[in-house]
C-alpha cells in the first residue's frame, strides 16, 4: 500500500533497537574469490552485535546450517531466499507513527542501478519480511537503497546528489520530486544534499560511506588531507556544504571529522574504506578497522569515536573482508526500532525457549 500522509517518521539510528537484521552471503561471484573470509567477517559482526541486541540472519535454506554453525547460538537464523547480502540496501526501512505504531517501507530495488544480476529476490526481501512479521508495508514509488540516506530523527535527512539523482535510479523524477517523496515516506522536513560519496564506491556515492548524523545537530564526516587524492575535493566540498547548512530545527551543523584510511587496493581496484560505515547498537558502536598500513588511522579514528560516544562501548571489527565486496558494517545491517505498540508476529522467527537456533523457512 501507499503512504498517503505524514504520520510516520524514520527514527534516528541511535534510538533503541528491537533487533538487527542481516543477510548471509550467497555466492562467490559477488565476492571475487573471498566469500569464505566474508562469511567469517559477517559471523564476527553478527556475534558482536548480539552482545547488545538480538540478531536475525536471513540465510538461503541450503546455507542455514553453515550460518548457524559460524554465527553461533546467539544469532537467530531465518531461512529466506535472496540474491546478495546487503540488508541495509534491500531490506525494509522501519518507521514509527506519531503514536508509535510500527511500519516498514518497501523501496524499489534495482541492484545499485543494475550493476549486479539477478536482483529479483532481493527486491522481495522487504515485503516478504514485513508480511512474515505482520508489520504494515508501504510501497514507495522510488528506487532507493537504505545506505543512501541518514536521518537525525528530528526532521533532517542527509544524502548525496551523486546517488539519489543518478539516472540509473529514477530518471523520470526531478530533485524536487525525489525530495518530496523522502519527506512523505520518512517524515522529514529538511533534506541536506551533499555532492558526492567517496571515490571508488560502486554504489554511486552512498552517504553512509562519507557522512552521518551522530546526534541531532552533529554530523561525522570522513576527510582527506592529501590534495592529490580524489577524496580531497569531494570531502572539502561536502564539508563546505555542511558548514553553510542548518538542520530542520534551525541549528547550525556541528562537524566532527575523521581522517580517511590510507589508499588500499584489491584486484587492481581501490577499495572504498570508510570509518563512517559503522553501526549503532543498544549501548554500543560496532566500528570497522582495517589493520596493516591502516593501523595508525584506525587508532586515531577509534579515539575520535570514543570522544564522540562517551556513553557507548566501542567494539572494533575487521572491515576489510566486507569492503572487498563493496560495503562495510552499516551496509550489511538494518535496525528495527523498539518502543512500538502494535503486535508483531515473532512466532514465525523465534521458537519459545530456543532463541538463536530457530530456522523457520520462507
Amino acid at each position: 500500500m501507499r503512504l498517503e500522509n505524514h504520520m510516520y517518521r524514520m527514527p534516528a539510528e541511535w534510538t533503541k533497537h528491537e533487533c538487527t537484521f542481516m543477510e548471509w552471503p550467497v555466492s562467490d561471484k559477488d565476492w571475487k574469490g573471498t566469500i569464505h573470509q566474508a562469511r567469517i567477517a559477517y559471523a564476527e559482526i553478527a556475534r558482536s552485535i548480539a552482545r547488545f541486541e538480538p540478531v536475525i540472519m536471513l540465510a538461503l535454506p541450503e546455507l542455514a546450517d553453515e550460518a548457524r554453525r559460524m554465527c553461533g547460538p546467539g544469532v537467530n537464523i531465518l531461512k529466506m531466499r535472496h540474491d546478495d547480502s546487503w540488508m541495509r540496501d534491500n531490506g525494509p526501512t522501519f518507521i514509527l507513527s506519531h503514536n508509535n505504531m510500527l511500519a516498514g517501507i518497501n523501496w524499489k530495488f534495482n541492484a545499485w542501478g543494475g550493476k549486479h544480476y539477478p536482483w529479483d529476490l532481493d527486491d522481495l526481501v522487504a515485503p516478504t519480511l514485513l508480511k512474515l512479521l505482520d508489520i504494515p508495508c508501504f510501497d514507495a514509488p522510488i528506487v532507493l537503497e537504505g545506505g543512501s540516506i541518514h536521518v537525525d530523527g528530528e526532521g533532517t535527512l542527509l544524502t548525496t546528489e551523486e546517488c539519489l539523482l543518478n539516472p540509473n535510479r529514477n530518471p523520470h523524477l526531478s530533485k524536487h520530486e525525489i525530495e518530496e517523496i523522502l519527506k512523505q515516506y520518512l517524515g522529514v522536513e529538511k533534506v541536506i544534499w551533499l555532492k558526492k560519496g567517496i571515490y571508488g564506491d560502486e554504489t554511486d556515492g552512498h552517504v553512509d560511506n562519507v557522512a552521518c548524523f551522530v546526534r541531532p545537530g552533529s554530523v561525522m564526516i570522513q576527510c582527506c588531507s592529501d590534495r592529490g587524492d580524489p577524496n580531497y575535493d569531494i570531502s572539502r566540498e561536502n564539508t563546505d556544504i555542511l558548514r553553510r547548512e542548518r538542520d530542520a530545527k534551525g541549528r547550525p551543523i556541528e562537524i566532527i571529522t575523521v581522517d580517511q584510511p590510507p589508499e588500499t587496493h584489491f584486484n587492481g581496484k581501490r577499495l572504498p574504506l570508510s570509518y563512517i560505515n559503522f553501526y549503532f547498537v543498544n549501548g554500543g558502536i560496532i566500528m570497522p578497522v582495517f589493520g596493516g598500513h591502516c593501523s595508525d588511522t584506525d587508532r586515531k579514528a577509534e579515539e575520535t569515536f570514543k570522544r564522540t560516544f562517551p556513553d557507548r562501548k566501542i567494539v572494533t571489527v575487521n572491515g576489510l573482508p566486507i569492503v572487498k565486496g563493496g560495503g562495510c558494517i552499516h551496509c550489511i545491517t538494518q535496525q528495527m526500532p523498539a518502543g512500538y505498540k502494535n503486535k508483531v508476529n515473532w512466532g514465525n522467527i523465534y521458537e519459545e525457549g530456543n532463541a538463536g537456533r530457530n530456522t523457520n523457512e520462507l
